[in-house]
């Protein structure tokens, strides 16, 4: 463990390094992502001058389930985002032989081989809005909220991950699979929206069947409600089941990359 956090320091030195040489590039992505956000929590203040809830949820609560998917969200793309995107590159280029020659365990290298820090200093914008929105709430969270509020988020950004390294995966396979990554934005736009608004089967395919919706939602429940055992069973298991099977499809694909490349 040692060696990969030795590792993984060393990708996070070179990574602030690259930023530094190129600041008006990070600054503008900082500001990029600052403005979508900013987009986002102007349109919630918008919907909610015509009414006072949106599928039984005020307008503070959406502030809150909005900030908690941007918290994931920003997690996401300043950890693995970068590297996950390439990798579909790297497979279709040739250039994932580069990574096979690297010692050390290969998932562990193509996942955590860049950071993008405009993508983590938004982490702190989007705590942020959490706090403004608890805050305005009233809430006054116990020490046991604040946990499974953080155990909820971890559960969430790693199925984030495995969502995306899924669909990094592919690549494998299909050699025109430029773009699949983003598929995994078009999932999460579910995030946003409260569990109570899907009924019928979308309430079955983006509540239980994709956990979208169930991975934003359950932290801010928590927040609100306190500690909910079927979320965190739910959300446990969900856990595990999308980091098997992304894993399983990585490694799946790895052998065809190696048997091709021989």
């Amino acid at each position: 463990m040692l060696h990969y956090f030795r590792l993984w320091l060393a990708s996070a030195r070179y990574s602030v390094i690259r930023s530094m040489m190129f600041r008006g590039d990070f600054i503008m992505w900082s500001l990029v992502e600052l403005f979508w956000m900013a987009v986002n929590i102007a349109a919630i203040a918008v919907i909610y001058e015509h009414t006072d809830a949106v599928a039984g949820w005020s307008k503070y609560e959406m502030i809150l389930l909005v900030g908690t998917t941007m918290l994931i969200q920003r997690m996401l793309m300043g950890f693995f985002w970068s590297n996950l995107f390439e990798l579909g590159r790297n497979i279709r280029t040739g250039n994932f032989d580069f990574f096979l020659a690297q010692p050390g365990n290969l998932l562990f290298i193509v996942s955590t081989r860049k950071l993008d820090l405009d993508g983590l200093i938004n982490v702190f914008v989007a705590l942020a809005v959490v706090l403004y929105a608890v805050k305005q709430l009233g809430i006054e969270p116990s020490f046991l909220q604040v946990a499974t509020y953080a155990s909820f988020v971890f559960c969430g950004l790693a199925i984030s991950y495995a969502m995306l390294l899924l669909f990094a995966s592919i690549s494998f396979w299909a050699i025109g699979s430029q773009g699949l990554e983003g598929t995994y934005f078009t999932f999460m736009e579910f995030a946003r929206l409260p569990r109570e608004a899907f009924r019928g089967v979308a309430n079955v395919i983006f509540v239980w069947v994709l956990p979208a919706v169930v991975l934003s939602n359950a932290p801010a429940r928590a927040l609100i409600d306190g500690f909910d055992p079927v979320y965190a069973l739910w959300l446990g298991g969900a856990t595990v089941a999308w980091l098997g099977l992304s894993v399983t499809v990585f490694r799946r694909g790895l052998r065809r990359y190696s048997s091709a490349s021989s």
